[in-house]
């Protein structure tokens, strides 16, 4: 026989006994097979309801009391259960709220604001910032930078301090003093490093000096200068001319090098020249001067005053010559040899009555001597304030001189009295270099407020650039506004440094002319005895 298959009701009822006086009994309906499962594409909604409906079984018998307590557990535990279906699926039924996107708009109202406040605190901090750098600014201390200049007396003109400091604005204060000579200058910086005392007012504090370009090689190798610290880079250094710019370059000793240093820069120049009184030669039906083969005259024997400058002598002999000023070989380059230089300097020096740098000017001045040669810087403020004299470059050219603006080595100094010059010069130095050498800065030499000219016009001057200014007393002159014909200028030279050989062999010839009312002392000590002599006899003559 076949088992009877067990059948299992798809639920089972769970009475539920109220006790009471108005009691009735709730039927739980458990399910007892699983819900047939079913798929979907759409949202699905819940509906809970719990029925509760009186069910009113059959009598039972009696149970014990544990049965009882037993049933009334699993009945409590159905109601738990049922209701938190209930809930369940009655929250299920609701749509949640839409939280999401209203929480972002705030979150980006948030961030504005945020944005909005940071950039009026940075917008309130940089105008602090700004009203704090106006205020630092506004005081007169505060950006101030010095220049000081140690210049030779007449060679700067007073205009340019004023105009630099306007154009730097007023944070550079640049303060100059004037020295008598370039020999004083050079002096004083070579004392400072051999005997050491310095102060805040000494030559070596300054930032830049004026140094003659006779004084330069010495400046170099007494290794009381420096050399010029990234030069290749300004532009004042490019704009100058390669003459300029190979005269600059010098070893460690002083001499010129392709490959040196560049140990100052230029700021005005000048060439040799001769005056004569014009009254005089008229006078004496004498021919103008017009080169240096005029000096060997005889009608001009003890009627000439020079320089005494052994370079500049030999030099105008050297051209008298046909020879170059910076000749190094004189036995074999020059005519004649040794022996025709000599020759020829003793019978200058006996034409010359005077060789000094300091009084032959006053000679000339006071009617002693006709003629007199030195250098234009010199020789143009007195003749201007003489009547009847001409000032002429020689035609076969003449001895070219440069005043230079140098920086003395001061950080060699182990010295606290020149404050933080020590530690270098100025940053306002090529700022000055370069304003002294612009096209502006030529007008004062064409005014001629100052004797010589710019460097910018060396060898490039247009005929534009050195024309006469109108309501100007004209001296006889071939200079114009400083600078010799372009012929004669082609032919000037900038003095070289010897060699010692060629030193020796110049002190040689200045020993030979040393003879009894030839040599140059005994010139000088002639002459001012002759102005005792003089001052002596006009005493005499006086009525007592």
């Amino acid at each position: 026989m076949a088992a009877a298959a067990l059948v299992v009701p798809s639920y089972i009822p769970f009475p539920l006994d109220r006790s009471g006086p108005h009691s009735s009994k709730l039927t739980f309906f458990f399910l007892t097979k699983p819900l047939p499962r079913f798929h979907y594409h759409r949202p699905i909604t819940f509906s809970c309801g719990l029925n509760l409906t009186p069910h009113l079984p059959a009598p039972e018998p009696p149970t014990s009391a544990v049965s009882q307590t037993l049933v009334r557990l699993a009945a409590s535990t159905a109601v738990f259960v049922g209701l938190g279906l209930c809930c369940w699926a009655s929250s299920a039924q609701c749509r949640p709220l839409p939280l999401g996107k209203p929480q972002v708009v705030l979150e980006e109202e948030h961030t504005a604001q945020a944005k909005d406040d940071g950039d009026e605190a940075k917008k309130s901090e940089d105008n602090k910032l700004e009203a704090a750098f106006a205020a630092w600014k506004s005081k007169t201390y505060a950006l101030t930078v010095p220049l000081r200049l140690a210049a030779l007396r007449g060679s700067v003109p007073p205009s340019w301090v004023k105009d630099f400091m306007q154009s730097q604005g007023k944070r550079s204060k640049v303060h100059m003093k004037s020295h008598a000579s370039l020999e004083g200058i050079f002096s004083d910086l070579s004392m400072a490093f051999g005997k050491g005392n310095v102060g805040p007012s000494s030559v070596v504090a300054a930032d830049l000096v004026s140094v003659g370009d006779s004084w330069l090689s010495y400046a170099i190798s007494k290794a009381v200068i420096e050399p010029i610290q990234g030069v290749e880079d300004q532009d004042w250094f490019k704009g100058l001319s390669d003459q300029w710019k190979v005269y600059l370059r010098r070893n460690s000793e002083g001499r010129i090098d392709t490959d040196g240093k560049v140990w100052a820069s230029p700021y005005r120049w000048g060439c040799m020249v001769i005056a004569y009184k014009k009254s005089k030669f008229r006078k004496h039906k004498l021919a103008p001067v017009e080169d240096w083969a005029d000096l060997w005259g005889p009608e001009l024997a003890g009627k000439i005053s020079m320089v005494d400058s052994p370079r500049e002598v030999i030099g105008a002999v050297l051209k008298y010559m046909g020879a170059s000023y910076n000749t190094k070989h004189i036995h074999s380059q020059v005519d004649g040899g040794r022996d025709a230089v000599r020759q020829n300097l003793a019978l200058l020096v006996k034409q010359v009555r005077l060789f000094d740098s300091v009084h032959y000017l006053k000679a000339f001045g006071v009617g002693d001597v006709w003629v007199a040669v030195g250098w234009s810087s010199d020789v143009l403020p007195v003749a201007k304030r003489m009547s009847d004299v001409a000032v002429i470059v020689p035609k076969s050219g003449a001895s070219i001189w440069a005043d230079l603006w140098a920086i003395p080595a001061a950080s060699r100094l182990e010295t606290n009295r020149i404050g933080g010059r020590v530690r270098g010069p100025s940053p306002l130095i090529h700022q000055w270099m370069e304003f002294c050498l612009q096209t502006a800065r030529t007008l004062p030499f064409k005014q001629e407020v100052i004797p010589g000219a710019s460097p910018s016009v060396l060898d490039s001057a247009q005929p534009e650039d050195l024309k006469e200014l109108k309501g100007k007393p004209k001296l006889d002159t071939n200079l114009v506004a400083g600078v010799p014909p372009p012929e004669i200028l082609e032919r000037c030279e900038f003095l070289e440094p010897l060699t010692e050989s060629t030193l020796s062999e110049y002190q040689r010839l200045i020993a030979s002319v040393h003879k009894p009312r030839d040599g140059l002392i005994t010139s000088t000590r002639d002459y001012m005895s002759s102005l005792i002599q003089n001052f002596r006899m006009k005493l005499q003559s006086k009525p007592t």
